[in-house]
């Protein structure tokens, strides 16, 4: 197959369906080769009877594109070493990581439990950690074996990681996690010819339904479905080409026809005494400065 990740072998994480499933498709369009993985779990994370993973590696293969499931868990250091493993043995390389996986336990705050909040943690930062160290693990070997790579890492995050969501306290730091650890292994792994970014998508899922109830209800003008989580895609498989070369350690929004770079923490008004504040000056000082500074964005669910 053409196109403009021809020759090239994706890992698509969490990709029976949703997202991970629009992305694998995408990029078996332009020509990857994809490994599926899919634990084939329900939205609390609990096992379902049936693995999605297989069912989209028969549609890859039904559009004349080539790829293999993968049903690990790539929160465990043996699943996730598995998944690059499967890469290297089916493919004979490995060029592009897309972390996707991951499910929701929803609770507000003082009703959250600790295992909802050990197992979104889990999924979602664990589950980017692991693929990402075993990748990049063995891509650093291919660099230092005078293979220098040109891979690329595609990591998810969210709106609730960038502005917190209202009854998602364990996801949206999970999901903030996954833009810091996207920056540290960016500046990392560049040397050995790595790439990583992150999205941070809104798209119709199984874990949105809810969230996106009223504006997924019907395609908007010209029949354009918004919410449509092939919309996302795109963004996805150029990041994960060679055709990005030089962007690396940002985070794009992405939504229906829409993408943003954003633009996380900087500097804004400061000032310095040159000497230590009281308390009653620091005050007033944090004050001025807040009444010169731009107004945060509200939390999701807030507004």
């Amino acid at each position: 197959m053409t196109g403009i990740c021809a020759g090239r072998v994706a890992v698509v994480t969490g990709a029976g369906r949703g997202l991970g499933r629009a992305h694998a498709l995408a990029l078996a369009a332009e020509g990857a080769k994809v490994v599926v993985n899919d634990l084939g779990v329900g939205l609390d994370g609990a096992a379902e009877a049936d693995g999605p993973a297989q069912r989209v590696v028969d549609e890859i293969a039904d559009l004349g594109g080539e790829a293999v499931a993968h049903g690990g868990d790539i929160a465990t250091t043996d699943g996730a070493a598995s998944l690059i493993a499967t890469a290297l043995e089916a493919f004979g390389r490995l060029d592009t990581l897309v972390n996707n996986a991951g499910f929701l336990r929803d609770r507000m705050l003082v009703n959250l439990d600790e295992d909802d909040w050990d197992a979104v943690m889990r999924v979602h930062l664990k589950g980017h950690f692991l693929p990402l160290k075993h990748a990049a693990a063995h891509w650093r070997a291919e660099a230092k074996d005078g293979r220098t790579p040109r891979a690329r890492v595609v990591n998810t995050s969210s709106g609730a990681g960038l502005l917190g969501s209202v009854g998602q306290g364990n996801y949206s730091a999970a999901k903030a996690g996954i833009i810091g650890l996207t920056l540290v292994a960016a500046a990392e792994m560049g040397r050995y010819g790595v790439q990583i970014n992150a999205i941070a998508p809104a798209a119709r899922t199984r874990m949105t339904e809810h969230t996106f109830a009223e504006t997924m209800a019907a395609p908007g003008e010209g029949g354009f479905d918004a919410m449509a989580p092939e919309n996302v895609s795109p963004l996805v498989v150029w990041l994960g080409s060679a055709a990005s070369t030089g962007v690396t350690g940002r985070v794009f929004e992405a939504e229906g026809g829409r993408i943003t770079v954003m633009e996380g923490w900087r500097p804004g008004p400061t000032t310095d005494k040159g000497a230590r504040w009281s308390p009653a000056e620091a005050g007033g000082a944090a004050l001025g400065l807040l009444a010169a500074a731009e107004a945060p964005q509200p939390v999701y669910g807030t507004r």
